[in-house]
């Protein structure tokens, strides 16, 4: 059975979303093998106000929600240059292979273009071809990330 194309909508998260993207974010962690502990205070305090932490775009198809993209500031200051890493993107088992994916992702960049971003980063794991090769044909370019990287846990806030 072939599936139809999304002719949904993409808009900004609102907090009566709340719930429905705390059960998207722990189905991704799911699949990454991860269990999410994220909190629905938590969660409130990263997507929601008047300066999110956290970006949050989802697609909605006939009144469903059915995939988001999440948003995080990154900056090259050397450069004066703004960008965002799509940290999460996650589209509904349901409504793989319609364009869902591809929709969140065009308004992500547009998204990072009027928040005066030069770029949008995207990293997925190494074994997940098919999304490498939709970054790719959407025009991103396969960056290797030279290094080791560091981190400190810090106390709760």
């Amino acid at each position: 059975m072939e599936k139809s194309v999304f002719s949904g909508r993409i808009r900004p998260v609102r907090s009566d979303d709340l719930q429905v993207v705390l059960e998207m974010v722990s189905k991704l962690a799911d699949f990454h093998g991860d269990v999410a502990t994220v909190t629905a205070d938590e969660l409130a305090r990263d997507i929601l106000g008047p300066h999110p932490w956290v970006r949050i775009l989802l697609a909605e198809e006939a009144g469903k929600v059915v995939g988001y993209a999440a948003l995080c500031p990154l900056a090259q200051m050397q450069f004066g240059a703004r960008g965002m890493d799509m940290h999460h993107l996650y589209v509904a088992k349901s409504a793989r292979g319609t364009g869902v994916g591809k929709a969140l992702i065009k308004a992500s960049e547009a998204l990072a273009r009027a928040e005066g971003c030069r770029y949008l980063m995207v990293g997925t794991h190494p074994d997940n071809i098919v999304a490498q090769g939709i970054y790719l044909a959407m025009g991103f370019d396969r960056l290797d990330q030279a290094g080791p990287r560091f981190r400190i846990k810090l106390a709760a806030a």
